[in-house]
């Protein structure tokens, strides 16, 4: 059998694309096939694996929206592993969504909605060959700051001043929680995985390229 990894994320993961002209088909408003950071580590790690996306635009670690439903993670991370099992890795890439500011949260709580999120994976009986959890939580890039002044402002104005900052804090609340719970890490930003500069939220195909690459170097060394 393929060795299975999980790719739960939110519309990075999923793969939505802000710039029509970035994206081969501009009208979906998604990266298709050959674009997306999922289907790009698919095919860079080759037969031996199966990237399996599960990405949800809006989603969040353990939050619940008051606008939509169904969008924390925690909700849906026992059912969603169980469908994969056996789980050879899961790959966790959230928190941008957890920065607006309906939340009212600071980058403290949203690393402590990682940690619970994480906390959850880790006892869903899913696991591989001697059943140990294997996650890599990845810290999404830090949104811009011209996401506030941008075309998309009033759409994107529920995130608030404060999305800015807490998502550059990100990185370093990530990190500890992976220290805490025995869970790799990665920050994409110095993967160099880039936002476009329409809502400075969303990866452009550059970017979805350079996280690609970068996991198809780690995703080998936590399989082992």
């Amino acid at each position: 059998m393929k060795k299975h990894i999980v790719c739960l994320g939110d519309s990075n993961t999923h793969g939505y694309c802000a710039d029509p002209k970035d994206c081969a088909d501009g009208a979906l408003q998604r990266f298709n096939e050959d674009e997306r950071w999922t289907k790009l580590l698919q095919r860079a790690l080759g037969d031996d694996y199966l990237v399996i996306e599960e990405g949800l635009s809006g989603r969040t670690t353990v939050f619940d929206d008051p606008l939509y439903e169904h969008l924390s993670a925690l909700d849906y991370i026992w059912p969603c592993l169980k469908s994969h099992e056996p789980v050879s890795l899961l790959i966790i890439m959230l928190g941008t969504n957890d920065a607006k500011e309906r939340f009212g949260i600071n980058a403290y709580a949203i690393g402590l909605g990682m940690k619970r999120l994480v906390q959850k994976a880790q006892t869903v009986e899913c696991w591989g060959p001697g059943g140990k959890p294997n996650i890599l939580i990845v810290a999404p890039p830090a949104i811009g700051e011209g996401v506030l002044t941008s075309p998309v402002a009033d759409e994107m104005g529920t995130m608030g001043p404060s999305c800015v900052e807490k998502s550059r804090k990100l990185p370093q609340e990530y990190r500890r929680v992976a220290q805490e719970t025995g869970c790799a890490f990665l920050c994409a930003d110095e993967a160099g995985c880039e936002f476009n500069r329409i809502d400075f939220m969303h990866l452009t195909r550059k970017g979805h390229a350079a996280l690609a690459a970068k996991l198809a170097e780690l995703v080998p060394e936590l399989l082992g």
